[in-house]
């Protein structure tokens, strides 16, 4: 904290362009806590339950939310906030356990579509209620009447980018 405060980047009083105040910073921080904190214990939850990482379960999320339970690769990395590295072997492990199918596009050569299979499906819906107890012993049920709502008004001023 000192080298923070030797820098101006936690005052009490407002802060200039480049500073913080000590409140800023606080929240800025309980927000990174808050997501790691969740997602880890979803990840954990998943692993344990269902043999399944978190990455993998929003993977197969996002395709059975896709029309005809398919993505062209490079729609789904957007989506999923992984690089088309990262996404290319997730889907090669999510293949060679049976929960995902990659297809050749017919209107373009080079494009390729992860496809939910119906052992994905099958294990996405197994993986469904852990995942949503998760969600809500870990944040809804911490947040009163109308804080629901209002985190959403929050969060809905920031620059995040919502997948179709």
């Amino acid at each position: 904290m000192t080298l923070l405060r030797d820098e101006g980047l936690t005052t009490d009083r407002p802060a200039g362009p480049a500073g913080l105040t000590d409140e800023e910073l606080a929240v800025w921080r309980m927000l990174q806590r808050a997501q790691v904190h969740i997602t880890r214990h979803l990840e954990a939850e998943l692993l344990v339950a269902h043999g399944l990482p978190l990455a993998s379960y929003d993977v197969l999320t996002q395709l059975a939310e896709a029309p005809d339970r398919r993505l062209r690769m490079n729609d789904l990395a957007g989506r999923v906030l992984l690089s088309r590295s990262g996404l290319t072997r997730l889907i090669d492990r999510l293949q060679r356990d049976g929960l995902v199918a990659r297809e050749a596009c017919a209107s373009d050569a080079r494009g390729l579509f992860a496809v939910l299979t119906d052992r994905g499906a099958a294990r996405l819906t197994e993986a469904t209620p852990t995942y949503l107890r998760g969600i809500r012993s870990e944040f809804l049920d911490l947040l009163g009447p109308g804080e629901i709502r209002l985190v959403r008004e929050m969060l809905a001023k920031l620059p995040i980018t919502a997948a179709p």
